[in-house]
């Protein structure tokens, strides 16, 4: 970051730094605990990951309240701009981000009593496993400003798409095996397509990282996976 003649410059541009860090960190536990909260059917985990929610609603508020005031008065350019205006939109990719786990959470507490045997749960948890890695390299790659971190975590796109694609075709098989069990893989078939969808939006933050570093936009096909499903969360 460019040092400023003014200092409060400077302070202001690093408070929306911290702001994004902290919602990172906001989401990456959200994540992580509601994954907990389905696996071990935790009800309590999962009230407090839906408890969270809002704090990470107030922290994107915050962020962008603080981004428009600092176009208005500081009028920044080049990398200053690109600064301010990546702060906004990897705080809107948080936000979604929460909402995701917070669906997630949410599901865990309709499926509680209701656990299905076999591989399907530890299919869910290595998604999830590989959701939150990628989370996590796509932050650092954002407080270190590593183009290399970003473009890493923007071609491993495809291997979320990938294992939520077989995740799919085995919830359809367990489904149609035993109608019992439609209810319960309907609702981690939702849970699955969270994640994945929570891997794209990790992406977009791996997208915006690379533009801050570098000025420059990474090419508009991601390298994706089929992926069959189409529910909506």
């Amino acid at each position: 970051m460019t040092d400023h003649i003014s200092k409060t410059y400077d302070q202001e541009l690093d408070g929306l730094r911290r702001l994004v860090a902290e919602m990172g960190g906001l989401g990456e536990r959200m994540l992580a605990d509601a994954t907990t909260a389905l696996m071990r059917e935790d009800a309590k985990r999962a009230q407090s990951v839906i408890a969270t929610d809002p704090r990470l609603d107030d922290l994107q508020r915050k962020i962008e309240d603080n981004a428009v005031l600092m176009l208005m008065r500081r009028q920044p350019v080049a990398n200053d701009l690109r600064e301010v205006m990546a702060s906004i939109r990897i705080a809107n990719d948080l936000e979604r981000i929460g909402d995701l786990a917070k669906n997630i959470a949410k599901r865990s507490l309709k499926m509680q009593g209701h656990m299905l045997s076999g591989s399907a749960m530890g299919g869910i948890e290595a998604l999830s496993r590989l959701a939150q890695a990628q989370l996590k390299d796509v932050l650092d790659a954002y407080a270190q400003s590593n183009e290399k971190g970003a473009i890493d975590v923007w071609t491993r796109d495809g291997q979320i798409d990938a294992l939520e694609n077989a995740l799919f075709r085995e919830l359809l098989t367990y489904m149609m095996e035993d109608p019992r069990n439609i209810t319960f893989c309907t609702h981690l078939l939702f849970c699955a397509k969270n994640i994945e969808r929570l891997g794209d939006h990790t992406t977009n933050i791996a997208e915006t990282v690379h533009y801050l570093v570098t000025g420059k936009s990474l090419p508009s096909d991601r390298p994706k996976g089929d992926s069959p499903s189409d529910v909506n969360s």
